[in-house]
Protein backbone atom coordinates (compact mmCIF):
# COMPACT_ATOMS: atom_id res chain seq x y z
CA UNK A 1 0.00 0.00 0.00
CA UNK A 2 1.44 3.57 -1.24
CA UNK A 3 -0.38 6.34 -1.37
CA UNK A 4 -0.27 10.43 -2.18
CA UNK A 5 -1.81 12.36 0.50
CA UNK A 6 -1.50 16.24 0.28
CA UNK A 7 -1.56 19.13 3.09
CA UNK A 8 -1.69 22.76 2.41
CA UNK A 9 -2.15 26.01 4.57
CA UNK A 10 -1.17 29.44 5.39
CA UNK A 11 1.32 30.55 7.43
CA UNK A 12 2.34 33.94 9.39
CA UNK A 13 5.83 35.71 9.72
CA UNK A 14 6.78 33.10 13.39
CA UNK A 15 4.06 30.60 13.07
CA UNK A 16 3.88 26.61 13.73
CA UNK A 17 1.36 24.47 11.77
CA UNK A 18 1.22 21.02 13.38
CA UNK A 19 0.32 17.96 11.08
CA UNK A 20 -1.10 14.92 12.94
CA UNK A 21 0.46 12.09 11.46
CA UNK A 22 0.85 9.68 14.52
CA UNK A 23 -1.18 6.18 14.81
CA UNK A 24 -1.69 4.30 18.19
CA UNK A 25 0.99 1.25 16.19
CA UNK A 26 3.06 3.82 14.31
CA UNK A 27 2.94 1.08 11.17
CA UNK A 28 2.03 3.81 8.74
CA UNK A 29 5.10 5.86 7.31
CA UNK A 30 5.47 9.29 5.22
CA UNK A 31 8.02 10.54 3.46
CA UNK A 32 7.98 13.99 1.68
CA UNK A 33 7.99 13.77 -2.43
CA UNK A 34 6.88 17.59 -2.72
CA UNK A 35 7.26 21.06 -1.33
CA UNK A 36 5.81 24.12 -2.66
CA UNK A 37 5.75 27.76 -1.50
CA UNK A 38 3.20 30.27 -2.85
CA UNK A 39 3.39 34.25 -1.89
CA UNK A 40 -0.36 35.34 -0.40
CA UNK A 41 -0.26 38.55 -2.48
CA UNK A 42 2.16 37.28 -5.77
CA UNK A 43 3.47 40.99 -7.06
CA UNK A 44 2.28 42.96 -4.14
CA UNK A 45 4.76 42.39 -1.65
CA UNK A 46 7.95 42.16 -0.57
CA UNK A 47 9.71 39.36 1.14
CA UNK A 48 11.91 36.68 1.88
CA UNK A 49 9.84 33.41 3.31
CA UNK A 50 12.09 30.76 4.78
CA UNK A 51 9.59 27.74 5.77
CA UNK A 52 10.24 24.66 6.98
CA UNK A 53 9.30 21.12 8.16
CA UNK A 54 10.79 19.30 11.27
CA UNK A 55 9.74 15.96 12.92
CA UNK A 56 10.00 17.56 16.40
CA UNK A 57 7.79 20.98 17.52
CA UNK A 58 9.77 23.91 17.30
CA UNK A 59 7.88 26.18 19.70
CA UNK A 60 10.33 29.18 20.60
CA UNK A 61 12.90 28.86 18.24
CA UNK A 62 11.42 29.53 14.86
CA UNK A 63 13.65 31.24 12.63
CA UNK A 64 14.65 32.03 9.29
CA UNK A 65 18.36 30.18 9.54
CA UNK A 66 18.69 26.69 7.55
CA UNK A 67 21.16 24.06 8.81
CA UNK A 68 21.26 21.20 7.20
CA UNK A 69 23.30 19.26 10.25
CA UNK A 70 19.87 19.65 11.81
CA UNK A 71 18.83 15.81 12.17
CA UNK A 72 15.25 17.01 12.92
CA UNK A 73 14.51 18.80 9.88
CA UNK A 74 12.88 16.99 6.98
CA UNK A 75 12.53 20.18 4.77
CA UNK A 76 13.08 23.76 3.93
CA UNK A 77 11.57 25.81 1.40
CA UNK A 78 13.07 29.82 0.29
CA UNK A 79 10.78 32.01 -1.32
CA UNK A 80 12.20 35.68 -2.16
CA UNK A 81 10.02 38.31 -4.19
CA UNK A 82 10.13 41.57 -5.31
CA UNK A 83 7.46 43.48 -5.82
CA UNK A 84 9.15 46.41 -7.71
CA UNK A 85 10.44 44.31 -10.33
CA UNK A 86 7.99 41.64 -10.39
CA UNK A 87 10.28 38.74 -9.91
CA UNK A 88 10.66 35.80 -7.74
CA UNK A 89 12.86 33.25 -6.73
CA UNK A 90 12.64 29.76 -4.91
CA UNK A 91 14.57 26.96 -3.48
CA UNK A 92 13.14 23.86 -2.19
CA UNK A 93 15.43 20.86 -0.38
CA UNK A 94 14.00 17.70 1.37
CA UNK A 95 14.76 14.86 2.70
CA UNK A 96 14.17 11.00 1.70
CA UNK A 97 13.51 10.31 5.04
CA UNK A 98 10.57 7.76 6.57
CA UNK A 99 8.54 9.31 9.66
CA UNK A 100 5.22 8.01 11.36
CA UNK A 101 4.76 10.81 13.76
CA UNK A 102 3.55 13.99 13.76
CA UNK A 103 5.17 16.95 11.80
CA UNK A 104 5.86 20.88 12.52
CA UNK A 105 5.75 23.34 9.19
CA UNK A 106 7.44 26.73 10.42
CA UNK A 107 7.62 29.92 8.84
CA UNK A 108 9.81 33.02 9.29
CA UNK A 109 10.31 36.43 6.55
CA UNK A 110 14.11 36.89 7.14
CA UNK A 111 13.52 40.38 6.07
CA UNK A 112 11.54 40.94 9.09
CA UNK A 113 8.71 42.07 7.01
CA UNK A 114 5.77 39.86 9.07
CA UNK A 115 4.64 38.40 5.47
CA UNK A 116 2.62 34.64 5.87
CA UNK A 117 3.37 32.37 2.86
CA UNK A 118 1.09 29.60 1.54
CA UNK A 119 2.93 25.82 1.81
CA UNK A 120 1.60 22.86 -0.26
CA UNK A 121 3.60 19.40 0.34
CA UNK A 122 2.46 15.65 -0.92
CA UNK A 123 3.64 12.57 1.32
CA UNK A 124 4.00 9.56 0.27
CA UNK A 125 2.36 7.47 3.06
CA UNK A 126 3.58 3.64 3.39
CA UNK A 127 2.76 0.43 5.22
CA UNK A 128 6.16 -0.25 7.62
CA UNK A 129 7.17 -3.73 8.71
CA UNK A 130 7.74 -4.20 12.52
CA UNK A 131 11.22 -3.75 12.26
CA UNK A 132 11.11 -0.34 9.78
CA UNK A 133 8.50 0.87 12.18
CA UNK A 134 10.86 0.72 15.42
CA UNK A 135 13.98 2.02 13.34
CA UNK A 136 11.46 5.20 12.84
CA UNK A 137 10.40 5.13 16.06
CA UNK A 138 13.57 5.32 17.81
CA UNK A 139 14.87 7.85 15.62
CA UNK A 140 11.67 10.00 16.49
CA UNK A 141 12.10 9.46 20.04
CA UNK A 142 15.71 10.00 20.10
CA UNK A 143 14.84 13.50 18.54
CA UNK A 144 12.90 14.56 20.85
CA UNK A 145 14.66 17.49 22.93
CA UNK A 146 17.67 17.39 20.98
CA UNK A 147 19.54 20.38 20.51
Amino acid sequence: MSRIISFRGKIEHGGIDTIPLQTNNGLIGYKIVKFELIPTDPGIANGENVCKIYKTDQTGSIDALIDFSDNRLLAAGYYAAESSSYSDNQTIVFDNEKFNQDIYVTNSDARGNSSAINYYFELEQMKLDLSEQTVVTLKDIRNVGAE
